[in-house]
């Protein structure tokens, strides 16, 4: 027997395709009861329960409880991460699902991946940040420069608050639909969660989509112009 990581237990988690369907319902960052990913996953309630015992016990998703109600939500932003680039070498190897719906193009162009903003926006937005010089690439590496700390702080985001926490601030996510990177870490929600405190954009109910008002359109695309 090799030794090392053990992928296959990892692949075999992920690899089911009602646990596939659980963990993408998940990667909208919100917490989830088990009759709605049963609904998700198109299985049984008990069906969906062996489910979810099965990525617990593998170290994907969490739970906690609120009175008599259990939540299940990912593990952490490592989870997300991995999912999200699985979504992308599926998309640049043609394994796509049957057509998109009608929300397509809206989850194409913003949506929630996890915990940050994805899509043509959250790819804009990393493109403009580096091209501006404020976020320096290094390889998989992302960091922000200090001309882009003077512009983080500028849109009212506490950075000090940011770097006491154990996740990087700046990561990079392979974007599944546009095929080129996004800004992920704690920069990356920071950023998602000040667009819609603004009033600039709110989630859609029961999707992973972003719909911008057309003023928090206008003020994202002038602070982040291609």
């Amino acid at each position: 027997m090799k030794e090392g990581p053990d992928i296959s237990q990892i692949g075999a988690l992920i690899g089911d395709p009602a646990r596939a369907n659980m963990l993408t319902a998940l990667m909208g960052g919100q917490a989830l009861t088990a009759s709605e990913l049963a609904g998700a996953a198109g299985v049984t309630l008990q069906t969906a329960s062996t489910h979810l015992s099965r990525l617990e016990a593998g170290g994907l998703i969490a739970q906690r409880k609120q009175g008599r109600h259990r939540y299940f939500a990912l593990a952490d932003d490592e989870v997300g991460l991995l999912l999200e680039n699985i979504m992308g070498f599926a998309a640049n190897r043609g394994l796509m699902r049957s057509r998109p719906g009608p929300k397509d193009p809206a989850l194409r162009k913003a949506r929630v991946c996890y915990n940050h903003l994805a899509g043509d926006f959250g790819v804009r937005m990393l493109d403009r940040l580096v091209a501006d010089g404020d976020v320096a690439l290094d390889g998989g590496e992302a960091s922000l420069t200090p001309s882009g700390e003077a512009r983080i702080a500028a849109i009212g985001i506490d950075l000090a608050a940011l770097k006491t926490q154990r996740r990087p601030v700046c990561r990079t996510c392979l974007d599944w639909s546009e095929r080129r990177s996004h800004l992920a870490g704690s920069l990356g929600e920071a950023l998602l969660a000040r667009f819609i405190a603004d009033g600039w954009a709110k989630r859609e109910k029961d999707s992973r989509a972003i719909r911008f008002t057309a003023e928090g359109e206008r003020r994202f695309l002038a602070l982040f112009p291609e």
